[in-house]
């Protein structure tokens, strides 16, 4: 792959992406013994396990699921108060409770230095919800999902720093995506931020670099499902997660987050998102995204 960018069509769009690079080799259909030969890539055998399928999706047939063979993240888990988070969710879903008055949000970073749409960096702001049919308590469900490490929220805002990023998940997913400068770094120290559209600081985040626990392939895996409306329809989102290397902190005191004032900085503040409970290193991960899978409204728990 080289520096120079090559103009494809992807949704009806035409958007640049790297010359030689995973899109315009494989158009989100690779061959795997291919990219086993990356050594970017590292092993690549859970891939194998999951076929990806010709699909029809709102922005015509696609190759899916689509595959982010490295990547790493930084998430920090705020307390909100519930009525803040009740009133910025659409009806009918409901923030899931920590405990009374408190629900959850989650601020994270990531950066995809392999994938099928080639490397960008990206920014969730997600609270966290029950998953759709749960009747169980929400204190009992909480417990649940992080025993499964299988979580459940509403994506507020995902902005990326690529265009393809933008169009596949505005057009394809109906996500709040958009375009601006973000920066992941693991060496020696955590430091992310993102930028505001105007080019000025947003969020930073720094923290010392945690001790990681790295394991084998397939022996830690998760999932993270949005909950989010396609064409008005209520739909699921999974993210099935191999984590590799992590780290985890419960109220680390040596986390610092800098509100500089954007749109991200809004948000966070509109949320009353404010004490932090939990923090989150994952140096290393592979992950599947999913196509958006519909459910009936009565799944929502109450």
């Amino acid at each position: 792959m080289t520096d120079e960018s090559i103009e494809v069509e992807f949704a009806d769009h035409k958007v640049l992406v790297p010359k030689g690079g995973y899109y315009d080799r494989f158009r989100s259909n690779p061959d795997l013994d291919e990219v086993a030969r990356d050594p970017a890539a590292g092993n690549i055998d859970w891939f194998r396990r999951i076929p990806k399928q010709k699909v029809q999706s709102r922005i015509g047939p696609v190759w899916a699921p689509n595959f982010y063979y490295r990547s790493s993240s930084v998430q920090l888990l705020l307390a909100a108060p519930i009525d803040r988070l009740r009133a910025t969710l659409p009806m009918p879903l409901q923030p899931l409770r920590a405990w009374p008055g408190h629900g959850l949000v989650a601020l994270t970073f990531f950066s995809y230095a392999v994938c099928d749409n080639d490397p960008y960096d990206e920014v969730s702001v997600a609270v966290v919800v029950p998953s759709p049919g749960s009747r169980l308590p929400h204190a009992a469900e909480l417990v649940r999902q992080v025993r499964r490490r299988a979580f459940h929220a509403h994506v507020l805002a995902l902005p990326v720093t690529t265009e393809i990023a933008r169009v596949r998940g505005v057009h394809g997913y109906q996500l709040p995506k958009w375009l601006t400068g973000i920066r992941v770094d693991l060496d020696g120290a955590v430091r992310a931020e993102i930028l505001a559209t105007d080019g000025s600081p947003d969020l930073t985040l720094t923290a010392p670099l945690p001790g990681f626990t790295d394991v084998p392939t397939q022996s830690r895996l998760g999932s993270n499902t949005m909950v989010h409306q396609v064409d008005g329809r209520w739909h699921t989102t999974t993210v099935q997660t191999n984590a590799l290397s992590y780290a985890q902190a419960s109220f680390p005191r040596d986390v610092t987050l800098t509100r500089h004032g954007g749109p991200m900085t809004d948000l966070l503040n509109g949320l009353g998102a404010s004490r932090l409970l939990r923090f989150d290193v994952v140096r290393d991960a592979q992950l599947v995204l999913n196509m958006p899978v519909p459910f009936n409204t009565s799944g929502f728990a109450q």
